[in-house]
């Protein structure tokens, strides 16, 4: 019977104790169920500001024609040459397809290749890696190779190129 009141003594202090640790097991979780919220809230809205898009603005649409068709087509393979640079070795590694008028003007293209690459690897090869690395610097090379090409050609002509491969390092 001795131990009864021992345990009787103790239960009090272990109940305080009890109460404390429960006490700053709840206030731990409500602290991390709180910083989770938060978090989660931040990233959904942070991600969902980068979709909207802002009613006022107009976002231009890409112009597709699926009717038209395209026109006979060369491949010009692959080449790697050396471009302008001041500092340091710079290289464009490219590969075109080029789509023509008529069957004619492939049959021409072909008898003509090596002079078109050699056009090609001239005009290329004296371009700057500043000219080459944005957008607006390759279409203005497409541009110019489009008009070296057909000047070359005199039973039809190229309408457009196509960068099939393109890497300026």
């Amino acid at each position: 019977m001795a131990e009864k009141p021992d345990k009787a003594k103790e239960s009090p202090a272990t109940g305080k104790l009890n109460k404390k640790l429960l006490l700053i097991i709840g206030a731990a979780l409500l602290v991390i169920l709180i910083g989770g919220g938060v978090a989660a809230y931040l990233l959904l809205k942070s991600a969902g500001e980068e979709e909207q898009v802002d009613p006022g603005q107009r976002v231009p649409v890409p112009v597709v024609n699926p009717q038209a068709d395209i026109g006979p087509t060369v491949d010009i393979a692959e080449f790697v040459v050396n471009i302008i640079s001041d500092q340091d070795t710079h290289y464009v590694k490219s590969a075109l397809t080029i789509e023509l008028t008529n069957d004619l003007a492939k049959d021409e293209m072909n008898r003509r290749m090596p002079q078109i690459r050699d056009a090609i690897l001239l005009l290329v090869s004296n371009k700057t890696f500043e000219e080459l690395r944005d957008l607006q610097g390759k279409k203005q090379l497409k541009a110019e190779l489009l008009s070296k090409i057909n000047a070359l050609m005199q039973t039809g002509q190229a309408k457009s190129i196509y960068f099939t491969e393109f890497v300026v390092q």
